[in-house]
């Protein structure tokens, strides 16, 4: 298969602990041919001599292959900046890898591969399924599985919540790795100040979650694909005195075995979830509670393989290669 990772720049990746990096490998060992390119080299043009694509979604790509070496960890037959056009249709899979934020650039990346898939080109996640599915607003679908929670942009709502629940969690719908994450206490200490800076004085919504004291056992990444739960997650737990379990915010990513309740809450959103092409997904579980639902680039499968044996890359590949099948 040729396969399109669309991506961060390569030289950002962190092999070690990279998911995408271990799809890459395992896609590699299996003979199959990697390409890559970043969001901000897709282009679609109509009615030009001199640009490639005849109005078909084009990327400048770099063919790789990787060479084993951690440290100059592939080899790229083009140099940075000086990609070979690629019509996405001509490839087997498109595989959508970018990091969050969701910004506007990305929301617009997905409208050109949602073209490519016009043209034929088969991508994973699917870019619709994407957009329609903002990684903290994707819970309020599933009641039955998440703690109490409030959406927002009025801070009377927020006062009113933490009236209630005494003990909350603050945090912007476009934030990522724990950025801009608040607990306010009991005695309300700063409550109108980090309104205000989240809120941007009722221009900005954002959500507010029961603090969850399950926390201090980790927020647990609960994978899923093709429909189907990873039998381990990883457990992100906050070390000393922060209160976020991320991994970018200084937590500790333990492989643990499912509890009763995290396959309960991924085998009724999993196969949901690949129904509308989200062919991988990272549910994001504190306790017995849903609190997000990860589909631009979930990852864990470094931490899990190292510390459990269990080969999620294999099973995402097997997924990519059976989606492919089927089609």
């Amino acid at each position: 298969m040729k396969l399109l990772f669309v991506t961060d720049p390569l030289s950002a990746f962190k092999i070690y602990k990279d998911t995408t990096f271990s799809m890459m490998r395992e896609a590699a060992r299996r003979g199959h041919t990697l390409m890559v390119c970043e969001p901000k080299h897709l282009m679609w043009c109509h009615g030009s001599r001199e640009l490639p694509g005849a109005g078909r979604v084009t990327a400048s790509v770099r063919d790789i292959e990787l060479t084993g070496d951690p440290d100059v960890w592939y080899r790229a037959a083009q140099a940075s900046g000086l990609g070979r056009p690629q019509v996405l249709s001509e490839v087997d899979a498109v595989l959508m890898r970018k990091d969050p934020p969701f910004d506007s650039e990305y929301f617009y990346a997905t409208h050109l591969l949602e073209q490519a898939e016009r043209d034929g080109a088969r991508v994973f996640n699917s870019p619709r399924a994407l957009r329609d599915h903002p990684e903290k607003l994707a819970i309020l679908e599933f009641p039955d599985f998440i703690g109490p929670t409030l959406v927002t942009r009025d801070a009377a709502d927020i006062r009113a919540f933490h009236a209630e629940h005494r003990d909350i969690i603050l945090k912007p719908l476009d934030g990522m790795g724990g950025m801009g994450i608040f607990r306010v206490r009991e005695d309300g200490l700063n409550l109108g100040s980090i309104s205000e800076t989240l809120n941007k004085f009722g221009a900005q919504t954002v959500m507010v979650q029961r603090f969850l004291p399950e926390i201090v056992q980790g927020d647990k990444r609960i994978l899923v694909i093709g429909g189907k739960p990873v039998p381990y997650c990883l457990a992100r737990i906050p070390q000393g005195t922060e209160v976020r379990g991320n991994l970018a915010a200084g937590g500790k990513g333990v492989a643990q075995k499912l509890s009763a309740r995290d396959q309960e809450i991924a085998e009724a959103l999993g196969p949901v979830l690949a129904a509308r092409g989200l062919l991988f997904a990272g549910l994001d579980v504190i306790g017995d509670s849903l609190t997000e639902i990860n589909v631009t680039s979930p990852t864990g499968f470094a931490e899990i393989a190292q510390q459990a044996g269990f080969d999620a890359a294999a099973v995402f590949v097997d997924a990519v290669e059976a989606a492919l099948a089927r089609s």
